[in-house]
């Protein structure tokens, strides 16, 4: 149950899929919290709206107007963490962080060792362009928003994966250091930490009940 009152403001976990995004949705539900998860992400179409760049589409929708925590895409993805930063200047933000290469051995887990969700987008996100333009040729479409797992994300690639997921959650901690230096808008939390759960209640002044554990399994994609 809530021990006190959270203000109104937004809070997005901005931690990487496959980082326990899905948990953190499913510990601020048990909390009372209303979540905007993968299920909204995907009924709103955010991630494509997103990718388009068009953010008030989503600051407009109904579903945000009313969600107080967001996890999943598309806050997950790149930068966006720091245009909700300025955007909404009373917003918080979590950020899981998780062994980088237990972190690539649940990519590649995810979808038979496919590239996750839309393969556009997926490419776009950990900078495979190239090769996904070589892959499709005359038959991409930019609109093309399926889930389609088109390429691998093979064992030969790990370093890659390893290096923008290192660097992207470097860069976040850079930037709040930098921006929010009494950490009031901003947490950073080890998924394998087992007080992960009361240390984050704690943060937000929510009695968590002794002993609480989330580990949710729900697949994430872009």
């Amino acid at each position: 149950m809530i021990f006190k009152t959270v203000d109104k403001a937004k809070i997005f976990c901005i931690s990487t899929q496959r980082t326990g995004t899905t948990s953190v949705g499913d510990f601020f539900r048990q909390l009372g919290f209303k979540v905007a998860g993968w299920s909204v992400v995907e009924r709103n179409n955010w991630s494509k709206l997103h990718f388009d760049g068009n953010y008030d589409a989503i600051f407009d929708s109904n579903d945000f107007k009313k969600s107080k925590v967001f996890e999943d895409g598309p806050w997950s993805v790149g930068h966006f963490y720091k245009y909700l930063f300025y955007h909404f200047p009373d917003s918080k933000f979590i950020l899981f962080e998780r062994d980088a290469n237990d972190w690539f051995n649940s990519m590649i887990s995810h979808s038979k060792g496919m590239t996750i969700g839309n393969t556009f987008r997926h490419c776009t996100i950990y900078n495979r362009e190239t090769e996904y333009y070589a892959f499709m040729g005359e038959k991409h479409s930019y609109e093309n928003g399926a889930m389609d797992n088109l390429l691998p994300i093979p064992e030969t690639m790990r370093q890659h994966y390893v290096d923008i997921y290192l660097n992207r959650n470097r860069q976040a901690v850079d930037f709040f250091a930098a921006k929010d230096p009494g950490s009031n808008r901003f947490i950073r939390l080890d998924l394998e930490d087992k007080n992960k759960w009361s240390k984050l209640g704690k943060y937000f002044g929510l009695r968590v009940p002794e002993g609480m554990e989330v580990h949710s399994n729900k697949t994430l994609k872009q």
